[in-house]
This record gives C-alpha cells, structure tokens and sequence, in this order.
C-alpha cells in the first residue's frame, strides 16, 4: 500500500517568522528540513509528502519548491500567494511551469474578519485557481466553518480540502457544533478533508486513542472514505508525540476498514486530489 503524508511542513527556525510556536510547542523552535523528515518517512513505510506553507510570503513558496526539486520523496507543494492581489493571474500564470505547485493555502485561522475568504477580493481570486488546475487548502478554526459552504459552494468545479478537520476542540469534549457544521460542509462534493492536527487539538501531553474516535467517526460518516486524507501535521504534531505514534494513530483507526478503503485513505485519495 502506498501512504502519502498529504500535510507537514519545512521551515528555518526564525523567532519572528514562526512567532505562532508558543511556549507549550517549544520543542519545535528548531530548523525542521527534507534531511530531518526523510528518515522518518521511511521508518514509517511513507513513500513520500505533500509540504504545505507555514508563512505567508512568496519566498515561503519559493522556498518549498526549492526544496522539492531536489528531494523526489516531496511530491507536491501547497504554497501561498495573495489572492487578493490584482496581478494574481499573471502569478498564476508564471507558476504553470513548476510541476510541483499543487496549489495554495491562506492562514485563515488567524484573521481578525473571521470570513475574510467571503470578501469580494478573496472570492475574486480563488474563482482563477481552476482555470490554472491549482487546489485550495482551507485553513480554518472551527468558528469559521459555518462560512465554508458559501465558499464552496460558488465553485463546484473547484477542488477544496479542509485542513486538520476546522481544528474540533478535543481537548474539552465539545462536539455537538463542530459536528453540525462540518456534515453541511461535507455535502459538497468538491470539498475534501484532511484527517491531521488532531493531536494538537488535543491534551498534548496526556491525549489517548479513545480521544479521537467520536470526531474520526463524524467525518468519515460525513465525508466518506473517498474525500479523506491522511496527515501527519510533521513537525507540529511533535508537539504531542512523535511521527510513529502519531500515524499509528489513524493506522489503529483505519486498521478496521477494508483494504481498498485504506489504500484511498492513505495514499490514493491525496494522489488525486493533488495530481501528485
């Protein structure tokens, strides 16, 4: 079975650049590269990643596909670009020639104007992606999903993949909203999800398996097994636990379902989605 981790990222540490990494993640204030990621894919029986952008600027996006150049464990490339940006299509289209640019993704989760991603600008921008066959990572808290299907549902055609599930606080229980939400997000079709970050939603440090079946259970009954992706959220999910104990988490999940649905799971939904 081929897995692919469709989400974890790279960076050089900077203080200021990643000054989201609190107190509680300092174990990720350190250089996170392909050469530290590699061995650890391979120890896990991964054959190779999405890497996803961290910081949103256009050497971040440089930055990763650099990388993927040189490393062929790196699939694809989720970068960033301002979608707002009156000269987004000539970006667009000067971006064509890097096979590897999957698509993009905007920090959503820390803007003030909670549905910013509705603003004429933005609706603007994301209405290009499909003419240039990119996707679309939507980066989101929970309080923000009730906006995603007027997003969504304004490009049918257009491949959308929510990341980390909209972050559910599993940390506390609280389910009943996030749940509501995402099943109306669920039924548009051209709207995947990622299952990663979930330990980071979590107790970091005291987290259990148990934890995460009522929330794995919402979204494969809502999406189904064929727009669901595994992710490993690497490095920031060392957070909470190494990659191995973080994978073998979905591995004890998914280890119920049948063999075609794994190999959807962990390999060949991402593969299609990213046209990897």
């Amino acid at each position: 079975m081929i897995t692919i981790d469709a989400h974890q990222h790279f960076w050089k540490y900077d203080r200021v650049t990643h000054s989201w990494i609190g107190d509680d993640m300092a174990v990720i204030r350190q250089d996170f590269l392909p050469e530290h990621l590699e061995p650890v894919l391979q120890g896990n029986d991964v054959q190779g990643c999405v890497a996803v952008q961290a910081d949103q600027t256009k050497f971040e996006t440089d930055f990763l596909l650099d990388l993927s150049h040189n490393h062929d464990f790196i699939k694809g490339v989720v970068g960033w670009v301002d979608l707002q940006s009156p000269k987004l299509e000539e970006q667009l289209n000067g971006y064509k020639e890097f096979k590897k640019l999957k698509g993009f993704r905007h920090i959503l989760q820390g803007e003030p104007q909670r549905d910013l991603f509705l603003q004429d600008p933005f609706i603007k921008g994301i209405s290009l992606l499909e003419k240039y066959s990119f996707t679309y990572d939507i980066l989101i808290l929970k309080d923000q999903l009730e906006f995603v299907p007027e997003l969504v549902s304004q490009f049918p055609n257009q491949r959308f993949v929510l990341d980390h599930m909209a972050k559910p606080d599993i940390k506390h229980g609280d389910i009943a909203g996030w749940k509501r939400d995402i099943e109306k997000v669920a039924e548009y079709e051209n709207v995947c999800c990622k299952v990663s970050g979930m330990v980071t939603e979590a107790d970091l440090h005291h987290w259990k398996y148990e934890d995460f079946i009522p929330y794995l259970d919402v979204v494969v009954e809502a999406f189904g097994m064929e727009r669901l992706m595994y992710g490993s959220d690497w490095p920031v999910s060392l957070a909470a636990g190494n990659y191995t104990r973080v994978i073998n988490l979905v591995r004890a999940y998914f280890g119920f379902f049948s063999t075609n649905e794994q190999e959807l799971f962990f390999g060949e939904n991402a593969t299609a989605f990213y046209q990897l």
